[in-house]
């Protein structure tokens, strides 16, 4: 990856919906670099694809969690497998400390909630949980910069 890609990128990132040829005269290359580089970049995974970025508020999603995990040895995987299924996770990272994995969330209200940590987390595999609720976010990005 070199600057120009890292240039088309970052246009990208403001913009998903930027034409070629916006980019090609915004970075003062021809419309068939930009292209040629872009589909480079998708088909080596640098670009896995475009999507809008939903405000989950106004989708009705105004409780997020981050639930930490203790997982029975040698269950993480299908663990993670199964939590990965639901639409409400959006989020699920192996970490060190004390949990073995963490889970960010998103619910549309406190029953939600309850529901999720009744049913989805007391599956065979998960040892204990400890479930925080997000009060404010200050920054939640979801571009990164090239």
């Amino acid at each position: 990856m070199d600057d120009l890609d890292r240039n088309i990128l970052n246009i990208l990132n403001r913009d998903a919906r930027t034409s070629f040829r916006e980019i090609a005269k915004v970075i003062g290359v021809s419309v068939t670099t930009v292209a040629s580089r872009i589909s480079r970049m998708e088909k080596n995974g640098t670009i896995n694809g475009y999507v809008p970025l939903l405000e989950p508020e106004a989708l009705g999603y105004d409780l997020t969690a981050l639930i930490g995990l203790k997982i029975k040895h040698g269950e993480l995987m299908e663990v993670q497998k199964a939590l990965a299924k639901d639409s409400r996770v959006f989020g699920i990272y192996d970490v060190t400390g004390e949990w073995d994995s963490i889970v960010v969330a998103r619910f549309k209200g406190r029953k939600d909630l309850d529901r999720f940590i009744k049913n989805t987390l007391s599956a065979e595999g998960i040892e204990r949980t400890y479930t925080q609720i997000v009060l404010n976010v200050i920054k939640d990005e979801k571009r990164v910069l090239a």
